[in-house]
């Protein structure tokens, strides 16, 4: 009890006492969880009155950014915000975030130390959905920002943040959009820098020492619908091999046979930046991936958590079939997700998976999920700045590129940006970061609020 009542006490203050712009950055954060931005599947069950009133509280908690800086809202429910520079010769920079969380999963809501969108403080930690992906990156901005401005910095680049409202369910309608607008206006970036990368506290690797994940590259999105059709009827008189063996025993040979492991070029860079930092055997596996990348991929391909890393992902999600107990369906479906290294393409995996099936009665589509990014520049001017920002508030971090495995609204913008980089300055533990959309979402206070001070630095230097 002694520890609930501070909590709903802390929740209830939040919620109605506090003036937004004289709250803690924590504070202002545990409100912006309270708002239910909900992105679902189904697009009729998102109310997007939320969207509203958490746009009226940033407003309100960081008055100087929208007096300050151009502000127009695109497409009812994402922002875009310009903040004009003293020299227009140079090209401007981009950094986005999403306002929109993931459901609850029905059935977990009493798993949650705190329910999810009640905004607790408690513990040194802020705790609802939304405090790692991605509200925590839309308000250490505003934070960076605020503070800037009242400190009367004035950017010799132009730089322009972008906020979108649906990135969960692909980003069409908020990022989407809000590229649309910016290439109506012409303007082209030299680097962005999106959601993803973090520093992680206990790498098994370098359990001494945080390493900062700045990712350069995304896996791509591919999603096959296989559908079986054949014999149906009554359960009575079955067909020798029904829809759904017949589907079941392809799945079986998809999952059992996953594609090849790769060594492709953001892991090797991030394993050979690791290398003079590791033990030995590791660091000599490390700094001659030309000789070992091979030896090397397949022992991370062991592990579930460095698996991804290494060869595109095969996950069976989906399966429907038959509408009663005792009659055999005419039709299964099932739908299989696959995570795309740099590389590999939605023709090549067709292809691999056609083969594999070996079965006209199985009919296999997708719709392709255009504009993967490619491989950003790790030795460029975007990645130094934000190395430069991470350097400033953990000077010992390692700091390395790497492949994101899974995907942001960063596709939507490739064709604004030269580079595109993913990285929030969050310092999270790997079975903190597993959280996110899942149950027990939090953020340490310490680790935001040098979040904030990445942010600032990243800004300031990215000004220059």
């Amino acid at each position: 009890m002694s520890r609930i009542v501070p909590a709903v006490f802390t929740a209830l203050l939040i919620g109605s006492a506090i003036n937004h712009a004289a709250a803690t950055p924590a504070e202002r954060l545990a409100k912006a969880i309270q708002f239910e931005t909900i992105s679902y599947q189904d697009r009729s069950q998102i109310d997007l009155e939320e969207f509203r009133r958490l746009h009226a509280f940033l407003r309100e908690s960081f008055p100087r950014v929208f007096t300050q800086l151009e502000v127009e809202t695109v497409n009812d429910h994402s922002l875009l915000l310009r903040w004009p520079g003293s020299d227009s010769d140079l090209k401007p920079v981009l950094f986005t975030a999403h306002m929109d969380v993931v459901p609850i999963e029905p059935g977990t809501e009493d798993d949650w130390d705190h329910p999810p969108f009640a905004g607790v403080i408690a513990d040194g930690r802020i705790y609802g959905r939304g405090t790692l992906d991605d509200k925590q990156g839309v308000l250490g901005n505003l934070e960076a920002l605020e503070s800037l401005l009242a400190e009367g910095f004035v950017p010799a680049r132009t730089l322009v943040f972008a906020f979108g409202h649906d990135e969960e369910i692909s980003g069409l309608e908020g990022a989407g959009k809000l590229a649309e607008r910016m290439l109506e206006k012409g303007w082209h970036f030299a680097w962005m820098v999106d959601e993803g990368g973090m520093l992680i506290s206990d790498n098994p690797l370098l359990p001494d020492k945080d390493v900062a994940i700045i990712n350069v590259a995304e896996k791509g999105y591919l999603t096959l619908t296989l559908v079986a059709t054949g014999e149906g009827g009554h359960s009575s008189r079955p067909p020798k091999t029904s829809t759904i063996g017949r589907l079941s025993a392809a799945l079986e040979r998809i999952e059992n046979n996953p594609f090849p492991t790769q060594m492709v070029g953001p892991v090797a860079a991030m394993l050979e930046r690791m290398g003079p930092h590791v033990e030995q055997p590791n660091r000599f596996f490390f700094e001659n991936l030309w000789l070992t990348g091979g030896v090397v991929a397949d022992r991370m391909s062991e592990d579930p958590m460095t698996n991804s890393f290494v060869r595109t992902t095969t996950a069976l999600t989906m399966f429907n079939a038959g509408v009663k107990e005792n009659v055999v369906p005419q039709r299964a479906e099932a739908k299989v997700n696959f995570r795309l290294l740099p590389g590999d393409t939605p023709e090549t995996v067709v292809s691999y998976i056609t083969e594999l099936v070996n079965d006209p009665q199985i009919e296999i589509s997708y719709e392709r999920w255009d504009k993967v990014p490619g491989v950003s520049d790790y030795n460029g001017g975007g990645f130094a700045v934000i190395s430069d920002a991470i350097s400033a508030v953990y000077p010992d971090a390692v700091i390395v590129p790497s492949l994101l495995v899974a995907t942001t609204d960063t596709r939507h913008y490739i064709d604004l940006t030269d580079d595109q980089y993913r990285f929030q300055g969050i310092r999270v533990a790997s079975s903190q970061a597993a959280s996110v959309h899942g149950t027990n979402e939090y953020i340490a206070i310490e680790s935001y609020e040098n979040s904030i001070e990445i942010a600032r630095q990243m800004i300031m230097l990215a000004a220059r």
